[in-house]
């Protein structure tokens, strides 16, 4: 059996390497490797048109949606905190074109820190635009404890509570449409998020790409692997 394919979206922002300063796409190696890791094949998808989303996800087994910018408020009707950060429209306009083509033909998929937020968004949800305590400084990964809400996906795949990699300043507020709050920290901020029912669909406020449990991505390229090989071979012409 092949590997499954694992697209994770990317930033696109200036950066420099060498002799070139010029836009990139970006993505930290961490989510690739980890991908790698757990059986995976990994490819990157950087912002393009929405239109192209839904073609994007058809040919991927599972989607990754990675951290990065805050989520502009706009996309969920509030006016910006003078906490928030500046927006990325390209990408939130992107990511949320490749979320709802993953939810409509059942990708499996996983949010990661902004990704989580940006699945909450795209489901109708609100963010908080500033809380304390969830990084250990500019830059800085911190490291708090979170406890799996019994039942539910998250806590079938890491059943005890943990120590995770973290580094957010906003969080979950009202839940988008058919999510359920999955995972909390200890001063009740919701850690993760899912969709109960047949799709995987979870996401993560922490970071597993910079810890070593492996087992939230293991549980995506599981279902990826997983899914009727109809939808996951490409098909050959004559």
């Amino acid at each position: 059996m092949s590997k499954p394919l694992i697209g994770i979206s990317t930033y696109l922002q200036p950066a420099r390497w060498g002799v070139w300063d010029m836009p990139a796409a970006l993505l930290p190696a961490a989510y690739p490797r980890l991908v790698q890791a757990t059986g995976g094949l990994a490819a990157m998808v950087p912002p393009d048109s929405p239109s192209y989303a839904a073609g994007v996800v058809a040919r991927l087994d599972g989607l990754v949606v990675a951290g990065g910018a805050d989520v502009e408020p706009v996309r969920y009707g509030a006016e910006p905190d003078p906490r928030t950060g500046p927006p990325a429209r390209e990408r939130d306009a992107w990511e949320i074109a490749l979320i709802e083509a993953a939810l409509t033909s059942g990708t499996p998929l996983l949010g990661i820190c902004r990704g989580m937020q940006l699945l909450n968004v795209a489901l109708g949800g609100t963010l908080v635009q500033h809380l304390d305590g969830h990084t250990a400084g500019p830059g800085v990964l911190g490291e708090h404890a979170v406890k799996p809400v019994p039942g539910t996906r998250y806590a079938s795949v890491v059943p005890e509570e943990s120590g995770v990699p973290t580094y957010h300043h906003q969080a979950v507020d009202r839940l988008g449409d058919g999510l359920v709050v999955s995972a909390y920290a200890a001063d009740g901020t919701p850690e993760a998020v899912e969709l109960p029912g047949g799709a995987w669909v979870l996401g993560v406020q922490w970071h597993p790409e910079m810890g070593d449990d492996l087992r939230v991505m293991e549980a995506l390229v599981a279902a990826a692997a997983g899914r009727p090989s109809s939808l996951r071979e490409p098909q050959l012409r004559a």
